[in-house]
């Protein structure tokens, strides 16, 4: 926490107090809790608002601070008006305060006041970033924060282009207000003194020199500097300040949710040094857009914020939006972020120049591991990408969020600069294909995890690197069609699971027709057409793709894919089932459990153990249905695959009820949820639901099946929903309710109409014609019923035929 400053009329003992106080690590709080006394005493000591404390109380906080021998007397003696260590007057740069208000620095005044404050503290501190980014304005403070730890006095100097050691020692005498260097040690005179150095890059090595001769001849002495980089000394610590914290993409659109992050605050508080009148509530979305894309960068900020007193922060948006390093100070001064982003790009050598254009083809955030691969060559000294991010982190180029893998990334005023140099530099066209490359190798090393349990993991993977995805894909479609495809050929499963099965689709589709494709890897060209047909099961066009999946399967084995062919075996049995092929789509399930025993593909097994067990219930066998399922879990066990065991308990849930034992489904159904819920599988997690309402509703536990239902309902704008009708009609039906239960039946039938299960019908009719009081209802939905068992190979349940025969 920041200390208040001494006020003019301290006696000394409150410096000497702080000192001692901040060399035993100790608050405010600790200390006054050791020595007894208030919290208040030693804050109104350390102000030096006491100017006599009394002797007990002096000697109980030399106790609580260990003091002994000559350092006791000493502070007793302090405390009596007789201190040692006198401050000596102000230097004229502690004379004048700070003129900039400072907003999101809280947590970097206090931190630096505290290491520049406390008696161990470093010798020196730079403050390092990009131009702009408010180095100076933060030093200031802190200097003058800190002042009071300094009784030899703090002083500044301005280091200008092309200063030598001999010019720079001259003006930190000066600034001291001695005639000579050699006369500062005389000065202090053992009192701890701090010099304040800006923009140590104008003179990087006399910069460093004639620090270390100052440290060498002036033990008391620290600094505390600001610079593009680092001044280069053991002694120093470095301090990489980053730009003002911007509101991110999911923040309320609310002037109060985004008016609590500093790059907002700022450019708030510039806009009302020249414009009077409030924000209008459509200014609120395009502040934050504006704040993010400047950056958080102060310059950036305040130069936007300038344009405030003609534009409306739309109009700002709109014209700056996109070409952000135009922005100047009004009337065409010198400085421009343009400008400044040159400054500290032009410090990199040749081959950090090229890596940083290429880096700047990622639009998002990147990892280490991918920044390795874009940059590979473009460092002619070979240089470890660690040195380079450093470097890049150091110059304030590059930003770095949190601690996961893809953390990095370039500020967004950095990358347009990088991309304006690869342009100039004929780079843009390679170097994104490059990217392309990069993003395709990822997709593929992440894809055979998007399967079982580390398909959320994996999936969450690709989340991070989502835009750059579509960055890559959308320039390879048209530039770099073979490594678009291999792209797009690793991302079916991710666009299943995250809901983009539309898009996912067309893209491969128009890959796959592209002719300049024809010649791609045939293992590439097969994985997409089995993509195909995931996605368009998915959407109801499985139909529209299933020559696709058999030409795969014929490809696959040409190539002797066992993977491949377990995959397309496993598409063509969803795709025939999804069409009413249900005999070939068991033969396709058979094919690929018989494939994955010949291979000892246990998860395999496991996958085609679970999807033959819809056959054995359209079948009308419970039994050989129960059996397939504990082989699932079996199967699922040997090999770790939770998910596979949840999906096995959750279809055996269903099995026990349509066995007509509701408790034991209602169990089950408990048992799988969790699993399914951490796993994020949405539909399953539905139709899992429904069991266990309808289950409730069978055992008359009515209200826990409303809860079920509640939880089913969809909105009101959204077409009837299957799982919710059912289980209402179900609710209704134990209540009574037989015109209220054919009304929901009869919902429930329309919805399940064409879905992917055809026995979610079946119960759907089987209920609407025990329920409806309408013979002529009745009647045609029971032929409805006969014409789809005949169709699809469906055998009525005994508990069906026992409900129906009693009519």
């Amino acid at each position: 926490m920041a200390q208040a400053e001494a006020g003019p009329s301290g006696s000394g003992f409150d410096v000497v107090l702080r000192r001692h106080r901040l060399r035993a690590k100790l608050t405010q709080e600790e200390l006054a809790a050791r020595a007894a006394i208030g919290v208040r005493t030693v804050r109104d000591l350390e102000r030096g608002r006491a100017s006599r404390p009394q002797r007990t109380t002096v000697e109980l906080l030399a106790a609580a601070l260990g003091l002994s021998g000559a350092e006791r007397d000493s502070f007793l003696a302090a405390a009596r008006g007789q201190v040692s260590e006198d401050p000596l007057p102000p230097t004229s740069f502690l004379k004048i305060p700070p003129t900039a208000e400072l907003i999101g620095r809280d947590d970097d005044v206090a931190e630096l006041a505290a290491r520049l404050g406390a008696p161990d503290g470093p010798r020196g501190v730079t403050l390092v970033g990009i131009a702009g980014v408010g180095k100076t304005s933060l030093a200031v403070v802190v200097s003058h924060r800190v002042a009071e730890a300094y009784p030899g006095g703090v002083a500044g100097v301005v280091i200008t282009d092309g200063s030598s050691v001999g010019e720079m020692l001259g003006s930190v005498a000066a600034a001291f207000e001695v005639g000579h260097p050699d006369d500062l040690g005389g000065r202090f005179a053992g009192r701890a003194a701090l010099l304040f150095i800006d923009a140590v890059e104008r003179s990087p090595e006399a910069v460093a020199e004639m620090i270390a001769r100052l440290l060498d001849r002036i033990p008391s002495l620290r600094f505390l500097a600001t610079g593009r980089h680092p001044v280069g000394l053991p002694a120093e610590r470095v301090w990489p300040l980053a730009p003002l914290v911007a509101p991110p993409v999911e923040t309320a659109n609310s002037l109060a949710a985004v008016s609590a992050y500093p790059a907002v605050g700022l450019f708030l508080e510039r806009l009302g040094r020249v414009r009077r009148t409030q924000l209008e509530p459509d200014e609120i979305a395009p502040l934050t857009d504006l704040v993010r894309r400047l950056g958080g960068l102060p310059l950036a900020i305040e130069l936007a914020a300038a344009r405030g007193r003609v534009l409306t922060i739309p109009e700002i948006l709109d014209r700056y939006g996109d070409r952000v390093l135009d922005l100047d100070r009004p009337g065409g001064g010198a400085v421009s972020l343009r400008h400044a982003v040159a400054a500290s790009y032009n410090l990199l050598n040749p081959g950090e120049q090229r890596a940083l254009r290429l880096l700047a083809m990622f639009r998002y955030r990147w990892s280490l591991s991918l920044a390795e691969q874009i940059t590979e060559g473009a460092q002619t000294d070979g240089a470890d990408i660690v040195h380079l991010l450093d470097r890049l982190l150091e110059l304030g180029l590059v930003s770095v969020r949190g601690s996961r893998t893809v953390r990095f990334r370039l500020l967004e005023f950095v990358r347009d600069y990088a991309a304006e140099r690869a342009a100039a530099e004929g780079e843009v066209t390679e170097a994104r294909r490059r990217h392309a490359v990069v993003l395709a190798d990822l997709a593929q090393q992440i894809a055979p995890d998007l399967i079982g349990t580390k398909l959320a993991e994996a999936a969450s993977r690709l989340d991070d690197v989502a835009g750059d995805v579509g960055t890559a894909l959308a320039f390879a479609a048209g530039e770099d069609p073979h490594t678009a495809l291999r792209l797009a050929a690793a991302l079916p499963r991710w666009w299943r699971f995250r809901g983009r099965d539309v898009s996912g689709r067309q893209w491969l589709r128009r890959l796959l027709d592209d002719p300049r494709t024809a010649d791609a890897d045939p293992s590439t060209r097969a994985w997409a057409k089995v993509g195909l047909a995931q996605l368009a099961l998915e959407h109801g066009a499985g139909a529209e793709e299933i020559d696709s999946a058999t030409s795969a399967v014929a490809e696959f084995e040409r190539l002797s894919s066992v993977g491949g062919q377990l995959a397309a075996h496993t598409q063509l049995a969803g795709l025939f089932m999804a069409t009413g092929g249900y005999d070939a789509a068991r033969r396709h399930g058979e094919a690929s459990l018989a494939l994955a025993r010949r291979n000892n593909k246990i998860r395999d097994m496991a996958v085609a153990e679970n999807n033959l067990t819809w056959h054995e219930i359209r079948e009308g066998d419970l039994t050989a249905a129960r059996r397939r399922l504990a082989a699932v879990d079996d199967l699922a066990s040997q090999c770790g695959e939770e998910r596979l065991r949840a999906l096995a308990m959750a279809n055996l849930a269903e099995v026990a009820r349509l066995e007509g034992r509701p408790q034991e489904a209602e169990t089950l159904g408990l048992g799988a949820m969790p699993e399914l819920e951490r796993v994020g599988d949405p539909n399953h997690r539905r139709r899992l639901r429904a069991t266990i309402g309808l289950a409730l509703a069978e055992l008359g536990r009515v209200d826990d099946a409303l809860e079920v239902l509640e939880r089913l309902r969809l909105p009101d704008e959204l077409p009837p929903d299957g799982p919710a009708a059912v289980v209402e009609a179900a609710i209704a039906w134990r209540q009574g309710e037989q015109k209220r239960a054919a009304e929901c039946f009869a919902r429930a039938a329309e919805a399940y109409e064409g879905a992917h299960d055809r026995r979610d019908l079946v119960e759907a009719l089987v209920g609407l014609i025990v329920s409806t009081p309408d013979l002529q209802e009745r009647t045609a939905t029971a032929r409805r019923l006969t014409d789809l068992c005949e169709a699809g190979g469906i055998t009525l349940l005994p508990r069906e035929k026992e409900r129906l025969g009693g009519l």
